[in-house]
């Protein structure tokens, strides 16, 4: 862990995701059952043909999003598609799980006079529910990033990183990012932020090292365990 302590020492600055490393949005909202619905709303639409097989058959509902953006960006139906999620994160805030001392390690940061800002492909509105309903909204303020209407600004693309270090004065240098995606890796890597990988079990831990993390983590209490080390010191 000398490492992560390290990335610490240098930081005063933390960027969060949001689905992962503070929450499991959809651990009682599943995410596939999301992305069959925005595919069924596609196929009423006429739209279908917008994805691949691969993409329809995916599970994952910012990769359909993604999808639609890349091939009609622009179009007002894909505002429509956006709506439709988001729709479906807020209800899935109702049922969304800690991740475990996410909550601790949030509250110690901020104890130690980090500043703290949301990075995440998710809708802010559902973030801000979710951190309201925790007592936590206060620790991050005006710093929560999401989507865009620019939808083919989602991550990998850095733009939610580079927003919130211009809303937090921070430079990319006294930053760092935990995130849980290689899309999240990507974007701290081309934002020029220090980069911390939350891998709860093995599959995500290799697509993490398949994308270059170095410093990677299996549970929010190794890096909380960093920070109160800090804090006794």
């Amino acid at each position: 862990m000398a490492d992560l302590r390290e990335l610490f020492d240098s930081a005063t600055c933390v960027l969060f995701d949001f689905d992962g490393p503070v929450c499991r949005l959809f651990a009682g909202y599943p995410a596939d059952g999301v992305a069959a619905d925005l595919v069924d709303w596609l196929r009423r639409q006429g739209r279908e043909g917008l994805l691949t097989e691969e993409e329809a058959r995916s599970g994952d509902p910012h990769a359909v999003l993604r999808a639609v953006a890349l091939t009609a960006p622009g179009s007002g139906f894909l505002a429509e598609l956006e709506a439709e999620l988001t729709r479906h994160e807020l209800l899935a805030t109702e049922t969304a799980e800690a991740t475990p001392a996410a909550d601790e390690l949030i509250r110690g940061l901020r104890a130690r006079d980090f500043a703290l800002a949301i990075t995440t492909n998710n809708s802010a509105s559902v973030v801000e529910r979710y951190l309201t309903a925790r007592g936590l909204a206060d620790r991050f303020g005006q710093h929560i990033h999401g989507r865009t209407r620019d939808l083919l600004r989602l991550k990998p693309d850095p733009d939610c990183l580079l927003r919130a270090l211009d809303s937090t004065g921070v430079v990319a240098e006294r930053a760092l990012m935990i995130g849980d995606t290689s899309a999240d890796c990507i974007a701290a890597r081309k934002a020029g932020v220090a980069f911390v990988g939350y891998a709860r079990n093995e599959r995500k831990r290799q697509l993490l090292l398949s994308a270059g993390a170095t410093t990677i983590v299996s549970s929010m209490g190794q890096v909380l365990d960093v920070v109160g080390q800090a804090q006794g010191e």
